[in-house]
């Protein structure tokens, strides 16, 4: 999956938690993507020699004179186009605003006057969240607590692409085709309950999360003061020790990013004796999940310890806790104080951005969250025409050629193993631009004026249609992302692809651009997504999506070395001095760039007839494949980020990415590398999967 602070952020996007004053919505000119063609070569340093730091030669001036906005904790080429589709994503539903009353248009339009309406949500005050809070603190017992965590538990995680794998309700719920029956959709009970990333935010001895945990102590007691509670300070110290509690109990994240360690099948019998504590029966019922059989449970420890923390922790502690968590997790639709508070902490303190984003973005970024589809109808029918749909799906055709070819020429793999894999590439269900057919939001009720009303019943309503799926067939071409989202994605249990249109404009795909390098940015992120499907994770399941050992086990033993040697390089690249990275923990995306990357050159190739491209601005076709790559990786992130990313990401930092091209044989005389030079690899130590 291809990184973006668009993803980064999507914890705050879910909970609707940004704030600051409004500021003028941008002008109709600066709609247009007028990022000129070819390479940046200003961006460029050519005093640095690619062997010895290759993203600084092919993006050094533009790290030394870019600076990162005060609304923004990491910019880029991805955050560039982040801000240009939000642009045009408000002008459109500027225009939804006008259009008849009862229709899906007006509903966009509806939903983002609501939560714009700073003057009306500052008068209603904390009035449209009371019911919610009365009805907490009207919990009599442990049986009622259950059922009120029931009642909120919401579909708003995805085991194999979230960023994190917390979830600020006790549990996250994640509806899928199952992992062993691809007949069939499964629920998916994974681990939540957590205000902060991760677990390593309340147990890690560092001196930076000792200050972190210090800050967000006093985040809970601003945000309960704010709510007129007296006892701020001891409340919040209470609700402190209880998240660290859950956070011993959760898994960390390499078990998390395992999936044979998550294919745990309970019976619906099986909780009250496998996680004792919690009145399952009560939760389910509230959840609306009674009727659900059996469950996948992705984090078995988690779910046993939270269930005894029920037990053992006061009723009037999780009480506590749950008021919080509402009033947190709706910041954003509530009083400005409370925005500013949640920023001050999610936005400041964990993310080093001195400034809120101006009030219109995060009406947008809501909206998107609660209509993403109906956004999405309108904005490819103005910014993805069928001819750019057909150009990026011949060019996805090209790489999957490609991609079957360095199949079968594998010495190391055993024809079993190449038929599934080419079975599994056959089979492979590629989304361009949009989705085959739309979300239907008619039962969505949005309600003028009413922006934490509409925020709550768009939740229930995402949540209500992945419980509908259940007795329904698997369906492959149900989209994870919405269109107008700067991403990508591999969804491995359904073996399908999402390319967003938003990703397929310039700088990453340009029709001026010769073919070196669309291939070289956008070719090699869509090789990434099509390898995930055989990564250290994509290669657990077959063609079908099923969890199942598809590879002799000589053909595994190799894979799995070359993988632990990936890791091995990556885990000698540092941050900071005190800050190495996690090469186990980011292999799957490791992998797929090596494999993206490689296929993504031979598709290239074969484009020119087997030879090098033309030169271009006074580059070999080679070189422009190769830097058009790195690139396409132009970042630059604030500290606070960049050390929460090595704790919670699965991908690596983007310099580093783009250094992966040092395990090409023909990126060292494309860009004259030799021995000596810091990225310089042996040919022998070059890792060499795919």
């Amino acid at each position: 999956m291809k990184r973006t602070p668009t993803l980064l952020a999507l914890s705050a996007s879910l909970t609707l938690a940004a704030s600051a004053a409004n500021a003028q919505p941008p002008a109709a000119q600066s709609l247009a993507n007028t990022h000129p063609a070819g390479l940046d070569l200003a961006g460029m340093d050519r005093n640095v020699k690619p062997g010895d730091d290759f993203f600084a030669y092919a993006n050094g001036h533009w790290l030394a004179t870019t600076e990162i906005p005060a609304d923004r904790s990491s910019w880029g080429v991805g955050a560039e186009l982040t801000e240009l589709t939000t642009a045009r994503t408000q002008a459109l539903i500027q225009g939804a605003a006008k259009a008849k009353p009862g229709t899906e248009a007006r509903k966009i339009g509806d939903y983002y006057l609501a939560y714009l309406d700073e003057k009306k949500i500052e008068s209603l005050g904390l009035k449209p969240l009371q019911p919610t809070l009365a009805r907490i603190a009207a919990i009599k017992d442990k049986k009622g607590l259950a059922a009120e965590f029931g009642r909120e538990l919401r579909a708003d995680v995805d085991a194999l692409n979230s960023t994190n794998f917390y979830t600020d309700h006790l549990f996250g719920l994640w509806v899928e085709q199952d992992l062993n029956d691809t007949k069939r959709y499964a629920p998916y009970l994974l681990q939540g309950g957590l205000g902060m990333p991760d677990r390593d935010f309340y147990l890690s001895d560092s001196p930076r999360m000792e200050k972190i945990r210090a800050a967000y102590k006093a985040h809970i007691a601003k945000v309960l003061r704010l709510a007129g509670k007296k006892d701020a300070d001891a409340q919040a110290q209470r609700i402190f020790d209880l998240e660290t509690a859950i956070a011993k109990a959760h898994a960390p994240r390499g078990d998390s990013e395992d999936v044979l360690k998550a294919n745990n099948p309970w019976a619906r019998a099986d909780f009250a004796r496998k996680a004792p504590g919690l009145d399952w029966t009560a939760y389910f019922t509230a959840a609306g999940l009674q009727a659900r059989p059996q469950f996948i449970v992705w984090h078995p420890g988690a779910v046993t310890g939270e269930a005894a923390l029920v037990a053992s922790q006061p009723l009037e502690t999780w009480k506590a806790y749950l008021a919080y968590l509402q009033i947190n997790h709706y910041s954003g639709v509530l009083p400005k104080a409370f925005a500013d508070e949640r920023f001050a902490f999610y936005g400041t303190t964990l993310s080093g951005t001195p400034q809120q984003q101006a009030r219109w973005k995060r009406a947008v970024n809501s909206t998107n969250n609660a209509l993403g589809e109906a956004v999405g109808k309108l904005y490819v029918a103005k910014y993805f025409p069928p001819e750019a749909k057909a150009k990026v799906q011949a060019m996805v055709g090209d790489l999957i050629a490609a991609f079957r070819v360095r199949i079968e020429k594998l010495d190391w793999m055993a024809p079993a193993t190449k038929a599934e894999a080419e079975r599994k590439l056959s089979t492979l269900k590629v989304g361009v631009g949009y989705p085959d057919h739309w979300i239907d939001y008619a039962s969505l009720k949005v309600v003028p004026g009413d922006a934490l009303g509409n925020a709550q019943r768009a939740e229930m309503f995402e949540y209500r249609r992945n419980l509908a799926k259940f007795g329904h067939p698997v369906d492959r071409g149900e989209w994870a992302m919405t269109p107008q989202l700067v991403n990508a994605v591999n969804l491995p249990v359904r073996n399908a692809l999402n390319f967003p249109a938003a990703i397929l404009q310039a700088p990453y795909f340009d029709v001026r651009n010769p073919i070196a390098m669309n291939l070289g940015a956008t070719g090699a992120t869509i090789g990434h997504e099509i390898s995930h499907s055989f990564d250290d994770q994509g290669a657990m399941f077959n063609a079908d999506g099923q969890l199942k050992n598809w590879w002799t086990p000589a053909d595994l033993a190799h894979f799995q070395a070359s993988g632990k040697a990936l890791a091995k390089q990556f885990d000698q690249y540092h941050a900071f001095p005190d800050l190495p990275l996690k090469g186990e923990q980011e292999l799957s995306e490791n992998i797929a760039d090596i494999a993206g990357l490689n296929a993504a050159y031979d598709a290239y190739r074969i484009a020119n007839g087997g030879k090098e491209g033309p030169s271009q601005q006074g580059f070999t076709g080679d070189q422009q494949f190769f830097i058009a790559f790195a690139q396409s990786w132009r970042a630059k992130f604030r500290e606070a980020l960049i050390r929460q990313i090595v704790v919670t990401d699965g991908h690596a930092l983007d310099e580093f990415r783009a250094d992966t091209a040092r395990n090409m044989d023909a990126w060292y005389p494309a860009l004259n590398v030799k021995p000596g030079e810091k990225l310089y690899l042996a040919p022998a130590d070059r890792v060499r999967i795919w």
